[in-house]
């Protein structure tokens, strides 16, 4: 009896813990929700069935053709580019002019419907390649009327972008900007460690990371961490600015992502889950305009690593830029500070802008905004 009345305390105060999460989880992103006016939503269908949302935010006065594609990293979601101003590089672009599309791929917040027989965590970042960016990309396109858009990635959200321009829609880019995004993936036993443990922690489908990242969030700002200069530089990052990050951009992983990045770590490769494809080679066969940036004390795509990415670029229209203080920088950026980091709207988001100003097609004078 006593070990019967035990196990009854022992269920109770574990039904007790998971509702005060819950309870947790729900007052954080309500505490930390963004202000700002949300971006139009808009549904697109993939060739294989599975349905993705599209956030778009319009310029108020349209002064290019082409749209911007934003796409976002493993673990993340839409609010890697259109976040809360200053720190919003779809708000910075539509200001600019740039009608701004902001993904979110499959089996990240509003991308979860798949088709049937499919769950939405059953998926590779061959599908991103495959079929979501193509889709993405004629969204963006039929809404604007554009022949081509421009694609800028953030870390996974670039690599992405390598694999779509290598394909039958690659034609349709009119220039390609990835941010952080590592092509090799040479890396020591901790890489290797953190990986490996991430694939035990997705079993059997997923990894909580955004409901771990929403509990923790208050405290970021006030306690540093474990393993965090992994993905930023926190010196560069505004406290608040860190908990907000938390409570509303991370995701959950799929197991199937986790292992083809584990694949890569392991191999130092960059292919697809059947490993049959080589992006990284193909790299060397594109000749669309390109932006490869990155920042000087990124731990996961450093600038040594930015640089050989760069080195296989054979496209006549490319450029490199390495964000940090040895080029005049506020500061040296990690992996998310070329973003959020305080430098970032004044520093990474005009560099994107004049890229994209210069390769961009005007529209008629009558749709730009008046001088000044």
């Amino acid at each position: 009896m006593d070990a019967w009345r035990w196990g009854v305390w022992v269920l109770v105060a574990v039904l007790a813990l998971v509702l005060w999460n819950v309870v947790w989880v729900a007052g954080v992103r309500r505490w930390y929700r963004l202000k700002t006016d949300l971006p139009q939503a808009l549904r697109v269908r993939c060739d294989d069935g599975w349905e993705l949302t599209i956030h778009v935010r319009r310029a108020k006065v349209r002064r290019f053709e082409e749209p911007v594609l934003l796409c976002h990293g493993l673990a993340a979601n839409r609010f890697t580019f259109d976040f809360e101003p200053p720190y919003s590089v779809a708000h910075f672009l539509a200001d600019a002019g740039f009608d701004c599309f902001s993904v979110e791929w499959r089996g990240t917040g509003h991308s979860r419907q798949p088709p049937p027989g499919r769950r939405y965590t059953d998926f590779t970042i061959d599908d991103h390649i495959l079929h979501d960016g193509p889709a993405l990309l004629e969204m963006a396109l039929k809404e604007t009327g554009a022949k081509r858009a421009f694609w800028l990635g953030h870390s996974l959200g670039g690599l992405v972008g390598y694999g779509v321009a290598q394909g039958p829609e690659g034609s349709k880019l009119a220039g390609l900007l990835v941010l952080g995004s590592p092509v090799h993936f040479k890396s020591g036993p901790l890489m290797r460690a953190i990986i490996s443990l991430g694939v035990r922690a997705a079993w059997p489908a997923r990894f909580r990371q955004e409901w771990m990242s929403a509990t923790l969030a208050p405290f970021l700002g006030y306690v540093t961490l474990p393993l965090s200069d992994l993905m930023v530089n926190p010196a560069h990052i505004p406290p608040r600015i860190q908990r907000q990050v938390s409570a509303n951009m991370m995701s959950s992983m799929s197991r199937k992502v986790l292992l083809q990045f584990q694949d890569w770590i392991e191999h130092d490769a960059f292919r697809s889950f059947d490993r049959a494809t080589d992006w990284r080679a193909g790299i060397s066969r594109l000749q669309l305009p390109m932006l490869v940036m990155g920042g000087s004390s990124d731990q996961l795509a450093t600038a040594e690593n930015v640089a050989a990415q760069f080195a296989l670029v054979t496209a006549p229209d490319r450029t490199l830029h390495i964000f940090g203080r040895d080029h005049g920088d506020k500061m040296d950026y990690g992996h998310g500070d070329l973003i959020f980091g305080t430098g970032a709207p004044m520093e990474v988001y005009p560099l994107i802008r004049e890229w994209l100003e210069r390769h961009a097609t005007p529209l008629p004078a009558e749709t730009a905004p008046p001088p000044g």
